[in-house]
């Protein structure tokens, strides 16, 4: 008798969907020449060899300097990004097509603008507008125990009516946002990371131009392979309309368009260009956008019955975790953030920032909050626990992974698991905690190695001190209910009638590959009919290594996990829409897809951004 993992393994695959991949990276080529110019790099000394391999690191990093803990405050509220005037200047109002002639790069003309819009020139109030740079900072502080050095980041004006880094983006379904994208970083950059910028808003349904595809990266003096030229700036249009915009198309009823059982929560944008995206994102260029609708309103006075009522800004905090590594005592570079951009084994951080600080503090009312957790990357997992002084474990309620509100909140939690990009909203109820209470974020997850984290231990490193230090303002009325919002599972009929795509993550030649391959930007290695839905079966036969697998574009649902052959149940946090799929060693996942709406080009690939920079990721296209 066949066993369910008999069933999995099974071939169902036809011939056309067999060879998912391409050739050798095009990219090859940029790769090796910053190797052999050393342009990019600072961290431990390497062998460079021939073009087409990878720097062999010959020593061990050191510890990165102690720090004295709880010395730094995070602000009290998130100070939202305003919209900016692109009006003002008529030869650069957003438009459909590429302004190449006044500064623009050679993007793509924006998809289904006109059926938006109804002319080729945004017109006022059509749309809300904002303007982010990507700049340096030449004085950032960590921490008050290293020196202020350089960090990159989203430069936005804020509410306080000041600049901002990285600034978080307040959005709304039904509501199309223009984004100009300027890049300000100094073109003879030294140090790792590379001054060409490709923004992904991780995971919004949007059109392939304004994905941020990893070959669409851009400078005033250099442009990607799959970008038309050069340009001080790119135009970016996210519809903010719920998936299936074709399928369930506007009217009185639905006048935002599409399924609201689709709807995205917490998402984030952070730098996407080719072979750089760990050191780009770990130089700090990532930051929140969250988006809202009727039902998670994002107003916990909302007097619409249909309305969640969570709680809300400034109660509705952003929390956003890397893991870094500063030089070590004694070295050229001691408390100086360093990172490989060519070992394929990367650089692991032993350091983690919370919103761009080293063990920083964060007072609170005692009251419900919700903390939309992040794991930005490059390469550490984490479990977090929230504890005592005195390292007693204290509960909450879980209520989204990944940007999608679960069918039901999971109450009474101790821990939430991140892989690198996943997103986890919780919420902590502070209002049965004295004033003068201190509790710890902690991390309990064992790693020592980029490839992947190991066990669990306590009492694990502290890496944001809570502290309850006043009472709210005016009655907490934010609640959480016992139904959040419904998904759409698909039928037996639906999953019987897709076509299986297999997937294959593992090692090829010291670099990370899919199906045996290396990513080509240029060429598609599967190609989908838009409208159409597919099974992907993502394979990652190590016991060595872990990858969390990203489908850019759609949410997916998880089918089956198997693990050694054997099929396991999906853990309930796992059990909604996602657009991250942690693979753990020897494990197998099939996921459900839907390929709608837009067309074009767009990528999956390990969000282990060391991984994904060295090759393992993938281009798909849905065509028309």
């Amino acid at each position: 008798m066949k066993n369910a993992e008999d069933d999995f393994t099974q071939d169902n695959t036809p011939d056309s969907l067999q060879d998912n991949t391409s050739g050798p990276p095009p990219n090859e080529s940029r790769r090796a020449f910053f190797k052999a110019t050393g342009a990019t790099i600072l961290a431990a000394p390497a062998i460079l060899t021939s073009p087409k391999s990878v720097a062999q690191v010959i020593s061990v990093l050191p510890p990165s300097p102690p720090t004295t803990p709880w010395l730094k405050e995070l602000p009290e509220t998130t100070d939202p990004l305003q919209q900016t005037d692109l009006f003002a200047d008529t030869d650069r109002i957003p438009q459909g097509d590429p302004n190449t002639v006044f500064g623009e790069c050679g993007r793509t003309k924006h998809q289904r603008w006109d059926e938006f819009f109804g002319n080729p020139v945004l017109q006022p109030d059509q749309a809300d507008v904002y303007e982010l740079k990507v700049e340096a900072i030449t004085d950032h502080e960590f921490h008050p125990d290293y020196p202020k050095q350089l960090a990159w980041g989203y430069v936005g004006h804020t509410a306080s009516d000041s600049d901002h880094l990285n600034p978080t983006i307040f959005a709304r379904y039904g509501r199309p946002i223009l984004l100009r994208l300027r890049n300000e970083l100094p073109q003879n950059h030294v140090g790792f990371g590379t001054p060409e910028i490709s923004i992904h808003l991780h995971n919004l349904h949007a059109p392939s131009e304004s994905d941020g595809f990893p070959g669409d990266y851009f400078s005033p003096i250099k442009s990607g392979p799959t970008l038309g030229a050069p340009g001080l700036f790119k135009d970016h249009f996210y519809p903010n309309v719920y998936a299936g915009y074709d399928e369930f198309p506007k009217d009185a009823n639905n006048p935002v368009g599409g399924d609201k059982r689709e709807a995205l929560g917490t998402l984030w944008y952070h730098d996407h260009t080719l072979d750089f995206t760990a050191g780009n994102a770990n130089r700090g260029i990532a930051a929140f956008y969250l988006l809202f609708d009727d039902l998670d309103s994002g107003d916990e006075h909302d007097p619409n019955p249909a309305a969640l009522r969570l709680p809300s800004h400034p109660y509705d905090y952003p929390l956003i975790f890397q893991d870094k590594r500063f030089g070590g005592v004694g070295t050229v570079t001691e408390g100086i953030h360093v990172f490989d951009d060519f070992d394929p084994e990367g650089t692991l951080g032993d350091k983690i920032t919370v919103n761009g600080m080293i063990e920083p503090v964060l007072k609170v009312a005692n009251r419900k909050y919700r903390f939309r957790l992040l794991n930005a990357g490059p390469s550490r997992f984490y479990q977090f626990y929230l504890v005592s002084a005195t390292n007693v474990i204290q509960q909450f309620t879980y209520i989204a992974n990944d940007g999608n509100l679960l069918p039901k909140p999971l109450f009474n939690r101790a821990n939430v698991r991140l892989g690198v990009a996943e997103r986890g909203d919780i919420v902590v109820d502070f209002s049965q905690y004295p004033v003068g209470t201190e509790l710890y974020l902690v991390n309990r997850l064992v790693q020592d190695k980029t490839r992947g984290p190991s066990g669990v231990k306590a009492p694990g490193m502290r890496v944001l001190k809570i502290i309850v230090d006043r009472e709210p303002p005016e009655p907490d009325v934010s609640q959480v209910p016992s139904t959040l919002r419904k998904i759409r599972r698909p039928t037996l009929t639906e999953i019987a009638a897709a076509p299986i795509r297999k997937w294959v993550f593992a090692r090829k030649n010291g670099m990370w590959s899919i199906n045996d391959k290396f990513v080509n930007v240029n060429s598609p290695g599967a190609q989908i009919a838009i409208g159409n839905s597919e099974i992907w079966e993502l394979h990652n036969p190590s016991g060595g290594w872990s990858h969390p697998v990203h489908i850019h574009f759609e949410e997916g649902i998880i089918l089956n996990k198997f693990v050694d052959g054997i099929e396991v149940p999906i853990p309930a946090h796992e059990r909604g829409r996602k657009d991250v799929y942690v693979l753990g060693p020897n494990t197998r996942l099939r996921v459900f897809l839907r390929f709608r709406d837009f067309h074009g080009k767009y990528v999956m690939h390990c969000h282990n951004m060391i991984h994904e920079d060295h090759a393992m990721m993938v281009r798909w296209d849905i065509v028309e």
